[in-house]
């Protein structure tokens, strides 16, 4: 694939997504962002800026390739698909227009046409009620590239820590029966690879969590750790893959400790998201690993409360955009300098 731009969806028009990608767009000089184009929503965009109080020109374009032309001194937006802003007040029309831009977004970056894909955040449960049943863009995107749900990884990298929970948006009282050594294994190998591949990691070094306090402490607080966790270890290391544990969780996000791996994986959601939003909130992504396209998005929600109010911070926006300018590049041979 040859350098271009990459696409970002819109997220819901009543969230804050709006008003983060025109912050970066208008911070793109400062930070050295890579080009990208909006897929959809000029006005919405142009009325986010004006209540952001930003001078950020919107210009619409038909392909992406226009955007290369004018990005350093317009917004380009994708024309056809747009709606109102309504910024804390979402309701059936934003989720219509946030899919909408999604769906075309997505199959932008899968069909070659941009450089990588940038999502901002939805409202799932009002985009349940237009039609969309994937649990999240996650899924979705996995699912338009032909990519099975299990090999999808959702990675979270900020500055100081990078996280993979091997369960996600599941209760915790589930977790010990969806933990097993192939899974572990499985996802393992995905997040090896894509260090190596997307992060220029050459030997990629991975700490597994325990499940249990302790490690089980011997089979005194869990067996899951000694009977499932440690099994998936050995095999790992028989790979030739750099993989220790299970490392108590209590302890495994120290500076010493985050000095020894480039990536924990986690058993459940929030024993991987908390420690990542306490360090890296403002600049936390959330990377999808194991597709063929590249795939970042802000590691937050569309966080209505205060949209349109010019409290939200698009550090994370600005850090997706990066990422995901960076990930491609490097697939795409191109020298980081």
């Amino acid at each position: 694939m040859s350098e271009g731009a990459l696409v970002v969806s819109l997220g819901d028009p009543a969230g804050v997504g709006p008003e983060l990608i025109v912050a970066a767009w208008a911070a793109r000089e400062a930070e050295l962002l890579p080009p990208f184009v909006v897929a959809g929503g000029a006005e919405v965009l142009a009325a986010a800026a004006q209540t952001r109080g930003l001078s950020v020109p919107v210009r619409e374009v038909f392909h992406p390739a226009e955007a290369l032309e004018c990005f350093d001194f317009m917004l380009p937006v994708l024309a056809g698909t747009d709606g109102d802003y309504t910024p804390g007040a979402p309701d059936q029309a934003g989720a219509e227009l946030a899919l909408a831009s999604l769906t075309e977004a997505t199959e932008l970056a899968r069909n070659g046409d941009c450089w990588g894909l940038v999502t901002a955040p939805i409202a799932k449960s009002l985009l349940a009620e237009v039609g969309f049943l994937p649990p999240g863009q996650t899924e979705f995107v996995a699912a338009a590239c032909g990519v099975a749900a299990e090999d999808a990884v959702m990675m979270l990298a900020g500055p100081s820590l990078r996280t993979v929970p091997l369960t996600v948006h599941v209760a915790l009282s589930a977790v010990p029966g969806l933990i097993t050594a192939d899974l572990i294994v499985r996802k393992a190998r995905i997040v090896a690879k894509a260090l190596a591949q997307d992060f220029g990691i050459d030997h990629p070094r991975l700490a597994i969590a325990a499940l249990n306090p302790h490690a089980g402490e011997d089979g005194r607080m869990g067996l899951e750790d000694a009977a499932v966790i440690a099994p998936a270890i050995a095999a790992l290391q028989a790979e030739g893959i750099d993989a220790t544990g299970p490392h108590p969780a209590d302890a495994l996000f120290t500076p010493r400790a985050r000095a020894t791996y480039d990536a924990a994986l986690c058993m459940y959601h929030d024993q991987a998201l908390v420690p990542l939003k306490a360090l890296d909130f403002d600049a936390g992504v959330n990377v999808t690993l194991g597709l063929p396209i590249v795939r970042t998005s802000p590691d937050h929600g569309t966080a209505f409360g205060i949209a349109g109010k010019n409290l939200a911070d698009p550090g994370a926006t600005i850090a997706a955009i990066r990422m995901a300018g960076e990930i491609a590049a490097r697939r795409a041979g191109v020298d980081l300098g």
